[in-house]
């Protein structure tokens, strides 16, 4: 059985694969651009799923699962992979500790003005007049709560803080007070302080978070991005600021990356701008292959149940 990585992997990663699996022809790549003939003869292609194509898929002509080292399945080609009827399965809930401890650290930056001390230390300004916010007491808007938005909860229950969510069904969920729909969303907006999207993109969700939307919330709230950037309708949002209808926006993700040097995000004061980093840890790849080593037994055995198969016509 052959299995291509197309994946940049951890070299202690791809040895123990090795001798954990050595019944198994395993090829590791840094790039789909470097794959060559072996896509061909791949029964198992491992990726971080930015890099397939449908003209990659019809060259796999051996294909049988894609294992995605990652959450995001947005730029998978699932038209071509349905035909085939390939299996996907992906990395979700490996990425929930460190997106839900970036979460609660904007929010702290935010309220605790850390933007503000830190310049006041950099002049040597002593000002103990800067205004300083707990958030216990205060309510956090979760906008998809699954793997991620349960961790946020979590601690931010540790904090004092309600806790409102969103998901499909509105169904029940731990460390969260209230659940809503998409029917209802209107009210999360509203009675929010924080409202956090960890939102996939999905035909639904894109531009979900728009104009009319954001006027729901309050004008002293903080929005915080860190779901996918498209989900958001960036240049309402660029309106929504300058107009104080909310008041600061955390942005961890954007409909173009990276973001473009001229854009106003950069230098608008109620903004906090990162690179693409709230998911990132030295855990990732651990995390994430051992979802895979799970899948891979499963596969090998021809029973038991799969991690995080992915339903071909929802693309999660």
């Amino acid at each position: 059985m052959n299995i291509v990585s197309s994946a940049r992997t951890k070299d202690e990663i791809k040895k123990q694969l090795q001798t954990d699996f050595p019944q198994l022809n395993f090829q590791f790549f840094n790039r789909m651009n470097e794959v060559g003939e072996a896509l061909r003869d791949a029964e198992i292609l491992i990726t971080y799923g930015e890099d397939l194509t449908p003209e990659l898929i019809e060259q796999a002509q051996a294909l049988k699962w894609i294992m995605v080292i990652s959450a995001g399945l947005d730029k998978m080609p699932f038209a071509a992979i349905k035909e085939r009827n390939i299996l996907v399965t992906n990395a979700k809930g490996i990425h929930a500790l460190p997106m839900a401890e970036y979460t609660l650290a904007m929010i702290l930056q935010v309220a605790r003005e850390a933007k503000t001390i830190i310049s006041h230390e950099q002049r040597k300004v002593w000002d103990r007049k800067v205004p300083m916010h707990e958030i216990n007491g205060s309510t956090l808007g979760i906008l998809g709560v699954g793997a991620i938005g349960q961790e946020i909860a979590r601690l931010a229950k540790a904090f004092g803080m309600k806790v409102i969510g969103l998901n499909s069904t509105g169904a029940p969920v731990e460390w969260v007070d209230h659940m809503v729909t998409i029917n209802t969303v209107d009210s999360l907006l509203a009675d929010s302080d924080y409202v956090v999207s960890v939102l996939p993109l999905t035909k639904q969700t894109n531009g979900f978070m728009s104009y009319r939307r954001f006027e729901k919330m309050k004008p002293s709230s903080v929005f915080i991005n860190i779901g996918r950037g498209k989900t958001v309708k960036q240049e309402e949002l660029v309106q929504v600021l300058k107009q104080g209808i909310i008041s600061h926006a955390i942005l961890d993700v954007f409909e173009k990356e990276p973001l473009p040097e001229d854009h106003p995000f950069w230098t608008m004061e109620n903004v906090t701008v990162t690179p693409h980093i709230s998911g990132i840890s030295a855990q990732y790849q651990p995390r994430a292959f051992e979802i895979f080593r799970h899948n891979l037994s499963v596969y090998l055995k021809g029973n038991g149940t799969l991690m995080n198969r992915i339903d071909l016509d929802k693309g999660y």
